[in-house]
């Protein structure tokens, strides 16, 4: 078994995953006001596979991945859309769900939700208060930033660099502006809160990951705080000052970002306009695709966005596929070359969690076999290369055939049956030599479109 190392954000330096006890692992997760676009799924896939790397080479992780379920933004779209906020939460969830488990990578070890934390959350405040860290002012609570002197330790900004970004509703009530809000109490036109010590309210968003993260993984420390770069400031940086002024040990050992998606210059978002759902994308592209997509870079650098890297996923995915298709995997020892190959993608992994070099490994070995098939080395590449794509939830790719269309050719079909509905006959087009790509002619009848294989 291999020793497996990430670079810490904090520090900067790769360190050294503990082996010896349980290694948790906290993920921010969605904030369900919407249904999540793929660049909130790219933090699910890097870390739901990293927990299964880590399985495979016996350590013990436990993935905890929260939903968002309180939060203003919930509060302003569930008014924009006329129904209640619980309402909208559920519904969104509910989505949230179904999306992430279309990727097949099976469910985090724990999903907990905001609203069943809030006893937590209320407590972890009331501790704050106690110990000084907090002061109650208009029925909010404050965390006072400058009583925690490691402020600023996670993102290396000054005092002078930071804004909370909380509105100006708030400023009047805060002795200090870098302060941040923990309970924010029940405002006109707000249709769910909680009671507690100060008032009818609900909790702050950085709060909630606190208590969601001590509840699921115990005393701290816990081995690694995830979640996208965009949340180093200030959700990950507030997180670090109130549990480490309530508990006196740090958060985590280790603090690990994704990078974002981008279209252009700009980070993919919902506040921009830019986003594409990853429903919308597992239609198009299907699961093993998106998947593909999202380990194709380093998970810490960001990652363009487009139908022209989606599609290279698929392509190459596509190349895999054929290759297993011709080279089933068989239980039958490896040869050299094969074995070494598959070493070096696990060794690929455990150093900072380098799915593109790995990746480079298993399109190696495929043309290697296709250069050299005779070569005895290379005997059960097959099964090796099964079980590189398994470890980065890939392992449909190696699946027997079925004799119908599969969940991408279907989404395919549907999307190119809007097009022509619609009349964006340009779109229609594109679907169908998509579907083309893939095997499969669309034939168009007295009950519809259907799908049969090409000659």
């Amino acid at each position: 078994m291999r020793e497996v190392r990430v670079r810490d954000t904090m520090s900067g330096e790769l360190v050294t995953l503990d082996r010896e006890s349980e290694v948790g692992i906290y993920a921010c997760g969605p904030t369900v006001y919407s249904r999540i676009h793929i660049g909130n799924a790219r933090p699910f896939v890097v870390f739901s596979l990293l927990a299964r790397f880590l399985r495979s080479e016996g350590y013990r992780p436990k993935l905890v991945i929260n939903v968002t379920d309180i939060n203003d933004k919930i509060y302003t779209a569930a008014a924009e859309r006329g129904i209640g906020s619980s309402e909208l939460a559920a519904e969104m969830t509910a989505a949230y769900f179904e999306d992430t488990g279309r990727l097949g990578l099976g469910r985090p070890d724990a999903e907990p939700l905001a609203t069943e934390t809030v006893g937590p959350i209320i407590d972890l405040i009331a501790t704050l208060i106690d110990d000084g860290h907090a002061y109650e002012s208009g029925g909010d609570v404050y965390f006072s930033v400058r009583s925690f002197d490691g402020y600023g330790k996670l993102s290396h900004r000054s005092t002078g660099e930071m804004e909370q970004g909380e509105g100006d509703d708030a400023g009047s009530l805060k002795r200090d502006p870098l302060d941040f809000a923990l309970w924010k109490a029940l405002k006109e036109g707000e249709d769910t809160s909680w009671e507690s010590p100060w008032g009818p309210g609900r909790p702050g968003w950085h709060i909630e990951c606190s208590a969601m993260a001590e509840a699921e993984l115990g005393q701290l420390p816990f081995e690694i705080h995830g979640g996208g770069s965009d949340l180093v400031f200030p959700h990950h940086e507030n997180e670090i000052a109130q549990s480490e002024a309530a508990r006196n040990r740090p958060l985590a050992r280790i603090w690990m970002h994704n990078g974002m998606i981008e279209t252009g210059s700009e980070k993919m978002s919902k506040s921009v306009g830019n986003i594409f759902q990853l429903s919308e994308a597992l239609d198009v592209y299907g699961p093993e695709s998106v998947v593909a997509y999202l380990i194709s870079g380093h998970y810490r650098q960001p990652l363009a966005f487009g139908d022209g890297p989606l599609s290279q996923a698929r392509a190459g995915n596509e190349r895999l596929r054929n290759f297993l298709r011709e080279n089933p995997p068989a239980a039958e020892s490896p040869g050299e070359a094969a074995a070494a190959a598959g070493e070096r993608f696990r060794a690929a992994l455990a150093d900072d969690f380098n799915t593109p070099r790995a990746m480079r490994e298993a399109f190696d070995l495929v043309r290697s076999v296709n250069q050299s098939p005779q070569d005895p080395s290379l005997a059960g590449a097959g099964a090796v290369l099964a079980g590189m794509l398994d470890l980065v939830g890939l392992g449909a790719l190696a699946e027997a055939e079925d004799s119908g269309p599969d969940e991408e050719a279907l989404g395919l079909l549907a999307a190119r049956n809007e097009a022509r509905e619609s009349k964006d006959w340009a779109r229609a087009d594109e679907m169908r030599d998509r579907l083309a790509e893939l095997g499969w002619e669309v034939r168009d009848g007295a009950d519809g479109a259907s799908l049969v294989p090409r000659g």
